[in-house]
């Protein structure tokens, strides 16, 4: 087995594919290198003799500046090495060119999609039910508690095994006739906002929940509201005609305060919702073009191996969604730090360079305002796994991205106008960025992990794509597809094609995602407060 790999040619860097002892030779491509000191499973190794102050290359990009002499197969650690991008300025540059790759086998190509009335395409069919208000959150888990279990959507696992702890006799559950088929579910939305906070935070809040009310695979919504709230209804009305003046769906809105009793609302909310679940469940999934795909790419938990295997593949299939007339949305500008030259020369136009390096800028401020970094987001899980600056693990997950043109770049919420490939400004935590990307209009995400996660998001499939074999079978209910084997030489379009061929069968719902069926349901919009 190899033991080292070069990602490019101009890297400063190899990166360790076991534990290198000192003493211990290892060759790349007719380079034979002395490990002068020991290295970890994905962490990097000096190629040459750097001097204090040297700049370090991995990816082909500057991820890291010596902060003390490195000798030539020297392990580069934390302890000499600090975060480095390269400063970026907008000039004329050549338009860029792209050669899409070979999706020949996808002519055709369909996958059952759920048709709304305007024509769009979701992956699901869910009614949504959500608090204007964090007051209102128990009744939105009351209602849910109140339809998943009895319509056949919910396990509970858990319950039946504490009963058999406490030594009680049961009868195995009966299985539920779904009356409903074709509703995948009632999802639910909860969270920490709508008041105490500011104006600007209200709004941003009614303008995800817009668009997550808007969104194709969204059949219908329950809305709560206590009535004194920041976030008061017509702040999510009016969102809600902005977001879509031709917005038709079943909207269904209650305020506490204007009840005599939590009793009567809650059975009237049950009767109604349960009245317009009926209509929902008339949709039918029908055959719709590969074009209808929108997918979202994301990473968390990233280890030293994300930028080589999951993150490359992602971007491989990135540019097939792109190639067949799909969409894709590339997140988390505190990791495209270092990258921004690569990204910018890649937008079709002038404005959108400027808008994201503006956007790029105005976020690093912001976190410098507080006494903070982009240089602070790599967590002790990234840095004890190779990824030891911001620099290094944004060239990482800037892979996601694939190599196609940027035909927008948008701001936190923003949708996504029109099919290619989307830069979307979002914070670098994954439920933040992955609430924001499927309120940019993703109706599948792609999240690649090195360490493992269990996210997911209410409305949208998000498949967790490992960058490792090992979490792969040791996380075998949290992780949909291990790209490992391209560490261990399989070809990536190889394993690429095998991805994207899970993406189809989970927008035609022939696949349910790992996080789909542990219930695992995340929602955190960003307030704008720095996060990293």
């Amino acid at each position: 087995m190899q033991k080292v790999l070069c990602i490019h040619p101009d890297d400063d860097m190899l990166v360790a594919l076991s534990d290198l002892a000192a003493g211990e030779v290892v060759n790349w491509e007719g380079e034979s290198i002395l490990i002068s000191s020991a290295v970890k499973t994905k962490h990097k190794l000096a190629r040459r003799a750097f001097a204090a102050g040297d700049i370090l290359r991995l990816y082909g990009v500057p991820v890291g500046k010596a902060t003390v002499d490195i000798r030539r197969g020297e392990a580069v650690t934390t302890e000499n090495l600090h975060h480095y991008a390269a400063e970026v300025e907008l000039e004329p540059q050549a338009p860029y060119t792209w050669t899409p790759p070979d999706v020949a086998r996808l002519e055709g190509a369909t996958f059952p999609g759920v048709v709304r009335a305007d024509g769009r395409v979701g992956t699901a069919n869910y009614w949504l039910i959500f608090p204007l208000v964090f007051c209102e959150n128990r009744n939105v888990e009351h209602l849910r508690n109140a339809l998943e279990a009895p319509l056949g959507y919910t396990r509970n696992d858990l319950a039946s095994f504490t009963l058999s702890l406490l030594g009680e006799d049961m009868e195995a559950p009966k299985p539920v006739v779904r009356p409903f088929p074709n509703l995948d579910g009632v999802r639910i939305i909860t969270h920490n906002g709508g008041c105490g906070g500011t104006r600007a935070d209200a709004r941003s809040l009614c303008k995800i929940l817009s668009a997550y009310a808007d969104h194709p695979n969204v059949a219908g919504i329950t809305v709560f509201s206590l009535g004194c709230q920041n976030a008061q209804i017509a702040m999510f009305q009016e969102a809600l005609a902005k977001q879509n003046p031709h917005f038709d769906k079943p909207c269904l809105i209650y305020e506490q305060q204007k009840w005599d009793s939590e009793d009567a609302m809650m059975k009237a909310v049950l009767t109604d919702t349960l009245a317009q679940l009926k209509e929902a469940n008339k949709v039918r999934r029908q055959p719709v073009p590969l074009a209808h795909l929108k997918i979202g790419v994301k990473c968390g938990g990233s280890d030293g191996f994300s930028g080589i295997s999951a993150n490359p593949a992602m971007g491989l299939v990135s540019d097939m969604v792109v190639a067949v007339g799909g969409s894709s949305i590339l997140a988390e500008f505190p990791e495209l730090c270092g990258v921004e030259a690569n990204l910018i020369e890649r937008c079709e136009n002038d404005d959108d360079k400027r808008r994201f390096l503006g956007l790029m800028r105005d976020f690093e401020a912001r976190a410098e305002a507080v006494g903070t970094h982009f240089a602070d987001n790599p967590s002790p899980g990234n840095i004890r796994d190779g990824l030891i600056t911001d620099a290094m693990k944004s060239a990482g997950a800037a892979k996601k991205g694939g190599t196609s043109p940027i035909v927008s770049v948008l701001d936190y919420g923003e949708q996504s106008p029109k099919p290619g490939l989307s830069l979307l400004c979002t914070p670098g935590g994954d439920v933040e960025s992955v609430t924001g990307i499927v309120a940019s209009g993703a109706n599948v995400v792609l999240f690649s992990t090195g360490l493992g996660t269990p996210t997911g998001n209410p409305i949208v499939p998000v498949l967790k794509i490992s960058s490792n074999t090992w979490v792969a079978k040791k996380l075998a209910d949290l992780i949909d597809y291990d790209c490992g084997p391209v560490i261990e030489g399989q070809p990536l379009p190889d394993v690429a094609n095998g991805l994207f061929d899970l993406v189809v069968a989970t927008a035609g719902g022939q696949y349910q995602a790992k996080a789909d069926r542990l219930q695992q349901y995340d929602f955190i919009f960003w307030k704008r407060d720095i996060s990293l």
